[in-house]
């Protein structure tokens, strides 16, 4: 495998002096930091949150996105006892994923009750946004099941919204698919209200699907609260992945956060969100 975690930037200067504009850097850090998405780092969370935590500080996260929520506690810590924890080690802890799947017929009033101890929860630990990264199966059967899934994520947003707290969507592949003739993607977009459901991009999953995702900022200005930025494996690894385009579209877009996950990867996976962050930085887009 090439080495592709090796500096980029002897490459990119001579392709600008050769008048290449396409291959860009960006040339300041993202204003609200980069943060990491736990799940990157799942099993170590598990065997030791703690260490994990102060080892996810040390290589110079800003601030953390949880995927380990239940019962009202994170990672099986209380929320000012797991805010502390991240805070302690240089960080902030502000967003999570989380969720339900959208309710059977006569379960709605008890799965609200369930988003009302998850929105307390993250209120109490600071969180300012929460994001569902999935909908059931209904919701990509028929277009009469993903309304309900769109008219579902207006309800919980407007629960979030009363609590200071903005709620979203974390898109796959599949959203990319067509549905009845419609695109699932497009069709959640345009039947979500943009004040109570904000998207988070993965630009991974986009693109494995098939989309494009400079052409949703273009058609969909705003909506897009949050990246992921993401790769096959660590980021920069595959040589497909084109995040400066992206980058370059994030103010239309409406991004405020820049969140690195890793799934799969060609080291411990500790080794492997260090170098996803050193990629970054190689590129330009982390100081």
């Amino acid at each position: 495998m090439k080495n592709i975690f090796k500096s980029s930037l002897l490459l990119v200067a001579a392709l600008m002096m050769m008048g290449t504009t396409s291959c860009t850097v960006q040339e300041s850090s993202p204003e609200n930091g980069i943060g990491l998405q736990l799940w990157s780092v799942k099993d170590d969370m598990k065997k030791d949150a703690v260490a994990t935590i102060k080892a996810v500080g040390a290589m110079g996260y800003d601030f953390v996105e949880t995927a380990g929520y239940g019962d009202g506690k994170m990672y099986g810590m209380d929320p000012l006892e797991f805010k502390a924890l991240v805070e302690e080690n240089g960080m902030k802890f502000l967003g999570a994923h989380t969720g339900q799947p959208i309710p059977d017929s006569g379960k709605w009033e008890e799965v609200m009750a369930w988003w009302d101890v998850c929105i307390a929860a993250h209120k109490e630990a600071g969180v300012i946004y929460i994001v569902q990264p999935f909908m059931g199966g209904s919701g990509y059967e028929s277009i009469e099941g993903l309304q309900a899934y769109c008219d579902y994520f207006n309800a919980v947003g407007e629960k979030c919204n009363e609590a200071g707290i903005r709620f979203g969507y974390h898109n796959h592949n599949h959203e990319f698919e067509e549905l009845e003739g419609q695109v699932i993607y497009d069709y959640m977009l345009e039947n979500t209200e943009p004040e109570k459901v904000m998207f988070q991009l993965d630009l991974y999953w986009i693109n494995n699907g098939g989309g494009v995702a400079t052409e949703y900022f273009t058609n969909y200005p705003g909506r897009f609260y949050s990246f992921h930025i993401k790769d096959e494996k660590e980021l920069g690894e595959s040589g497909e992945m084109d995040f400066q385009s992206s980058f370059d579209m994030a103010e239309t877009a409406g991004v405020q956060y820049n969140v690195v996950e890793v799934e799969r990867y060609n080291f411990e996976p500790l080794e492997s969100v260090e170098k996803s962050l050193e990629y970054l930085k190689e590129i330009g887009f982390v100081k």
